[in-house]
């Protein structure tokens, strides 16, 4: 029996009016149990509901990615886009440093699709959520949380850029898995293997929905018994319950209060659904954790938080419980991006911009961010831990920041 479909309390597009692209985790019908779909039936990403998220009109497409194997099979998906040639999928005119595109911020993540090669194979060390980050295989993303920090970087627009070169960006990830060597020690990341976050500029579940870039990540993890993939995620795309991952995978399901996703997570599966969809995904072969992310802090927001902690206790069978664990990460906010939301989505600021709890932080890649004062964040993460401890005790707190 499939997960319940996003409902009124589930579909953030319906506050833009936008029903008509959202884009709910699966198909019809009530109740909850396994989202494997019946033998014989059509791939999840070939749905109503998934063509409702990416109803693609527009491709840019630098030309070796389009005529790539990849590329191809992606042009095939989407017969009746508009294909325009581009030199970059860095700089498209139009597209990228256009103020006028706010007004269709929402529309332009479901319209438009960039495919383009990534020129720069870097994985850099990480120690936080993972060992390691890996060269995504996309830039951008269909879904539209009003605190993602990766359209700070793009001009006005975050539509998903898939990087077309997936057999490059695997071999690089094969050389330098062979070069670490067996992980000779625990920490906080995993106490064998070490893990490549393999999603950190977008999300593989919807990613899945364009092409095989996500399957065949799976796939190669699986070859590698040192390492294992991860991925933060805020939709449930059932087609990778058919990946077989063998426990190499690792997937991370966002989640915070209802309330606050109403408002903040736009076009994203429910909460309740993500939540829902972890005793399937660790029956498939995945490692399934929890990102308690983004905490943002609110009128209420330790009850509200207090609620999710025992939805999931509630919720997930002891096999879940006994191997998850959670990263709790506190809102970072970007005073060009408050500024971009002021454009598209006002009312999410009203909780996200409070100038009188945030200070300004350099990143690690050298942004200039909004984070909240040292003082107030320490407290927070302190309650937070506090509400774990009381209401959810199993679940194991891999790192807090």
């Amino acid at each position: 029996m499939p997960y319940p479909t996003a409902g009124p309390d589930g579909d953030s597009d319906a506050l833009f009016g936008l029903d008509a692209l959202a884009g709910t985790a699966t198909p019809g019908g009530g109740g909850t149990g396994p989202a494997r779909l019946p033998e014989g039936r059509a791939p999840f990403r070939d749905s109503p509901a998934a063509r409702r998220l990416l109803p693609v009109r527009h491709v840019y497409a630098e030309p070796a990615a389009a005529a790539s194997p990849r590329g191809r099979e992606i042009l095939a998906r989407f017969p009746a886009a508009n294909v325009v040639e581009v030199d970059s999928h860095w700089r498209i005119p139009g597209l990228h440093g256009n103020e006028g595109n706010v007004e269709r911020w929402v529309r332009v993540k479901g319209e438009t699709l960039v495919l383009g090669e990534r020129k720069s194979l870097t994985t850099r060390p990480n120690g936080r959520s993972a060992d390691w980050i890996a060269p995504g295989a996309s830039n951008g993303c269909a879904m539209a949380c009003a605190y993602c920090y990766v359209p700070r970087r793009k001009g006005y627009a975050n539509p998903v850029t898939v990087f077309t070169n997936i057999d490059r960006i695997i071999a690089h990830l094969g050389r330098h898995i062979a070069r670490q060597g067996p992980k000779r020690e625990p920490n906080q990341c995993d106490e064998t293997a070490w893990v490549y976050d393999v999603g950190e500029n977008g999300d593989c579940s919807v990613d899945a929905l364009i092409c095989d870039n996500t399957a065949d990540l799976v796939h190669a993890f699986r070859q590698w018994p040192t390492a294992k993939a991860s991925f933060a995620t805020k939709y449930v795309n059932p087609d990778l319950l058919a990946l077989d991952p063998r426990g190499r995978t690792r997937v991370r399901f966002s989640v915070m209060p209802a309330e606050d996703s109403r408002l903040l997570d736009v076009r994203t599966s429910p909460v309740g659904e993500r939540i829902a969809a972890a005793a399937d995904f660790l029956d498939a072969g995945y490692e399934v954790h929890f990102n308690l992310s983004p905490v943002v802090l609110r009128p209420g927001w330790k009850e509200a938080w207090a609620e999710v902690l025992r939805q999931l206790d509630d919720v997930l069978p002891d096999r879940v419980k006994q191997q998850a664990a959670a990263e709790v990460i506190m809102l970072t906010h970007n005073r060009e991006l408050h500024e971009v939301n002021l454009g598209w989505h006002p009312r999410a600021e009203e909780v996200l911009w409070q100038p009188g709890l945030q200070e300004a932080k350099r990143s690690e890649n050298g942004a200039v961010n909004v984070r909240y004062d040292h003082r107030v964040k320490a407290e927070a993460v302190q309650a937070v831990r506090t509400l774990v401890a009381a209401h959810a005790p199993w679940l194991r707190i891999r790192y807090a920041f």
